[in-house]
């Protein structure tokens, strides 16, 4: 075993593991993270990795001959070699100082292997006063029910075709926002269903794919999706319908939960904060 859960379980102020993201937190152990050293070696997906539903090969993997790992801090280094490439240092430790290690140790290795950049990534706790960067946040579906909400939410497909028709420019206009990605899976059929909202025969919202799969216990979890809706109609509620008509289908599917990550004070985050969800802490990510 490489890791120490006694070391490594108090630097742990947030459910964030390297190269899976957020987890639930009962998912939180040693375990998980000696799976991503194994990983390293085969370059294959983890059964319970939320990327895999994409296909293809796992792209980011640990640099686990430069994992750091002491009783005070623990830096885990991954590379993707995605566009120009991208060192990562996951940096968990209660000291601040640890960030500047890492940014020492990503700004080294971005050399070692050739890549463009180095980010260090800092977990934070759910009790921070400022925070910045993404807020991970837990809905469960165990607690109560989610009921679907009136409003005109229906899957692209249950739409007439010449509503259907209106997704191509939707989703290309909320490109930055994944959509167009989402676009390309739909017409490939490698996605689950994807909740619109329509208006006057317009597609304007979206949220999607809705797909269920185990986690590392085996607990059933509703997958995160591509979220937007044309800012010309924000401010009439049709994000909050969206959300909740998602929630609504993860509830009667099976699902446990859903892990959201949202840009702090974003309008994303202010909906889930106001729909009462669970903060676990935050992702901070800074250049090296």
């Amino acid at each position: 075993m490489f890791f120490r859960w006694d070391w490594l379980r108090p630097q742990l102020t947030a459910p964030i593991v390297p190269t899976l993201g957020p987890i639930h937190p009962d998912a939180l152990t040693v375990g998980i993270f000696e799976d991503i050293l194994r990983a390293a070696d085969t370059g294959d997906f983890l059964p319970y990795d939320k990327g895999r539903r994409w296909g293809g090969e796992k792209d980011e993997r640990v640099l686990r001959e430069d994992v750091v790992h002491q009783p005070e801090r623990t830096l885990i280094p991954t590379l993707t070699r995605r566009g120009h490439g991208t060192v990562k240092v996951y940096a968990y430790g209660l000291r601040d100082s640890v960030v500047d290690e890492a940014a020492e140790l990503g700004t080294k290795l971005a050399t070692v292997h050739g890549v463009a950049s180095a980010r260090v990534v800092r977990p934070l706790g759910p009790e921070i006063a400022h925070p910045r960067g993404t807020r991970i946040q837990l809905m469960e579906f165990t607690t109560g029910p989610c009921p679907a909400p009136d409003g005109s939410v229906r899957p692209i497909t249950a739409w007439p075709a010449t509503v259907q028709k209106t997704f191509a420019p939707f989703a290309e206009t909320m490109a930055a926002d994944g959509l167009a990605f989402l676009h390309t899976q739909m017409l490939a059929g490698k996605c689950g269903p994807v909740l619109t909202a329509a208006v006057e025969r317009r597609i304007v919202g979206a949220i999607g794919p809705m797909e269920v799969l185990p986690d590392a216990l085996g607990r059933h979890q509703l997958m995160p999706q591509y979220f937007a809706v044309l800012s010309e109609v924000r401010g009439q509620g049709l994000g909050r319908v969206l959300w909740r008509a998602a929630m609504s289908w993860g509830q009667s599917h099976g699902a446990d939960y859903q892990l959201l990550q949202t840009e702090v004070e974003g309008p994303s985050d202010r909906l889930c904060r106001a729909e009462g969800l669970t903060s676990l802490g935050f992702s901070h990510t800074t250049q090296a």
